[in-house]
Parts: structure tokens; C-alpha cells; sequence
């Protein structure tokens, strides 16, 4: 891989290439190697025909992939977009590759996730990124975009380094001077968006209904008390915020689609997560933890 090269990175691994983990490959590899890992029949597909885009971008795009990680060179950009519960794992598998100039980007949703992988990274630095878009894997070797949203990255002088590579193919980023504010945020949205489309098995557009505002305000307001006993202070306009956001997402929301197709979800660091650090700081979340329950049960399950 020596044909693009970055000033602040080499080449970018993508570990846990799945819908969105090849969205960011498709995008960057405009600007600079990259290196697909991912699962079997989708590297397959995508080495005999390359990763075909459509949705609200459309192309096809040659890209190196493999199932397996066997060495990184130096000045990689180690990007982990697998879930959250397999971040600890997917991490691990490859911590002997790591170099001192590797940098480690997680994209996961929920909250602790920049904890697990810097308990796993001897080598190399931890940065923790926030994406929005949303993406879907209809069959291997393609994806639909959705939905197209920023990508934030924390101010700082790595931070700014994903800002250069990354706003270098197209991509809108956005530096944060408080990343945990962020997080938060983003965190709030997921456990009022992801549950409740996933429970009604909906498009995201579709929770935006009055009929849900109690139980959407609801959501918001533990989160926003547990975020206080956090040290993080939100507006409480974000209620209304979601509200609105929502409405203008015709997509599906990852919880939801890990539901139809029968799989575990991310529930546990997101409204879950809510729920643990409210009963350490004696804060009462009912509204989460039903919401953390209910999904718990459809987990596993086919559903149509």
C-alpha cells in the first residue's frame, strides 16, 4: 500500500468493516490506502467486485480487503467500527500489531467506550469519534447510505489530524472543545431514537409522533440528571432537539436492524449504561431501564 500517502497518516486499517466501517473505507480510500477487515463473504464480494455505494452517494470503489489483520506499518490510522460489545475483543486480537505511532479511532456508540480500548492499547494512542451517518449492509460487497452526518473529532492535535485526513475526501467533520459534552449528547439521542424504533421495529421518522413525547421526554430527562451527577451539564432543549432531528430521519436506526435480523444490541451502553450510573449516583431512571428491558427480550429473536 504505497501508492497514497497521507501527511499525517501512511495508510488507514479499517478493523470490523461492516455498513459503516465501509462507508468511511469507500470515502478515504479517495485520498489514501486503505485496508478492509471484516467478515468473510463480504471481503469476498468486495475483492471479486469491489464495494459497490449507493443511497445518497453512488460508487465503486477498489479496496484492498482481507479477514485478517497481520501486521500494521508505521503512521496507520487503526479505525475499530465494530459494535460496541465486540470492541473489547476486536481490540485485543490485534493489540500485539500495535505500534507506538499507531493511532486507535473508535467510532462506537455508548458511553466507557474510550475506557475499553485504552484498558487493551499498550502501543499507540486512543482517540474517541463520534459518526452520525447512517448506513445499511444490504448484501455483501454493498452498502446504502442513508443518511450523511458529520463526523466529530475532540480539539486536540490528533483530533485535528483525523480533521485533515478525513475533511480531505469530502467527509463534513467537526472539532469539539468539550468531547464528553458531546458524547453525552449523542448518547441521548441514541436512547431515545435507537429503542424506541427498535421496539416498534420503524424507521426513525416514525418515533417523532406525539403519541411517544412523554416517554421521548422521559428518556431525556434521566439523561440528563445522570449527566449532571456526571459532571456534564445539557441543555434540556435537546429533548425538543431529538425530536426534530428525528423527524428528519427516513433511515433505520442500527438497533432496529439488529433486531430484524435476530442479533444482540448496543442497548447495554446506551440506555443501560444510563441506568447502571443512575442507581451509583441514586438516581432514578425507570423510563431507561424499561426501555433497556424491553429491548433485552426482542433480542435474539426474528422479527419482522
Amino acid at each position: 500500500m504505497a501508492e497514497k500517502v497521507h501527511p499525517d497518516f501512511e495508510t488507514v486499517i479499517i478493523l470490523g468493516a461492516g455498513a459503516l466501517g465501509s462507508y468511511y473505507g469507500s470515502l478515504l480510500s479517495r485520498v489514501i490506502d486503505v485496508l478492509l477487515i471484516g467478515r468473510a463473504p463480504h471481503i469476498e464480494a468486495i475483492n471479486e467486485h469491489g464495494l459497490v455505494v449507493s443511497g445518497e452517494i453512488k460508487a465503486t470503489h477498489k479496496v484492498q480487503a482481507s479477514t485478517k489483520l497481520t501486521s500494521i506499518p508505521e503512521k496507520a490510522l487503526l479505525m475499530v467500527t465494530t459494535k460496541a460489545y465486540d470492541l473489547e475483543a476486536a481490540v485485543r486480537s490485534v493489540r500485539h500489531l500495535l505500534r507506538s505511532d499507531t493511532t486507535v479511532l473508535v467510532l462506537q456508540n455508548g458511553l466507557g467506550i474510550e475506557a475499553i480500548a485504552r484498558s487493551m492499547v499498550t502501543q499507540g494512542e486512543v482517540v474517541r469519534g463520534l459518526a452520525s451517518t447512517g448506513v445499511e449492509l444490504p448484501a455483501p460487497g454493498r452498502i446504502e447510505v442513508k443518511l450523511v452526518r458529520k463526523t466529530v473529532f475532540p480539539a486536540t492535535p490528533t483530533g485535528k489530524r483525523l480533521w485533515r485526513l478525513f475533511g480531505a475526501c469530502g467527509l463534513e467533520v467537526h472539532l469539539a472543545e468539550d468531547m464528553e459534552a458531546e458524547v453525552w449528547r449523542k448518547l441521548v439521542m441514541n436512547c431515545v431514537i435507537n429503542p424506541l424504533s427498535a421496539l416498534f421495529r420503524v424507521p426513525n421518522n416514525a418515533i417523532a409522533t406525539d403519541h411517544l413525547r412523554a416517554v421521548r421526554e422521559g428518556v431525556v430527562e434521566e439523561c440528563l440528571n445522570v449527566a449532571e451527577a456526571e459532571g456534564v451539564v445539557l441543555d434540556p432543549s435537546i429533548a425538543d432537539e431529538i425530536t426534530k432531528a428525528a423527524a428528519s430521519y427516513s433511515n433505520v436506526s442500527s438497533m432496529c436492524q439488529d433486531i430484524l435480523k435476530g442479533r444482540r444490541t448496543e442497548i447495554d451502553f446506551l440506555n443501560g449504561r444510563v441506568v447502571e450510573l443512575g442507581r451509583r449516583h441514586g438516581i432514578a431512571t425507570p423510563v431507561n431501564d424499561t426501555l433497556a428491558h424491553l429491548v433485552r427480550f426482542m433480542e435474539g429473536r426474528k422479527w419482522t
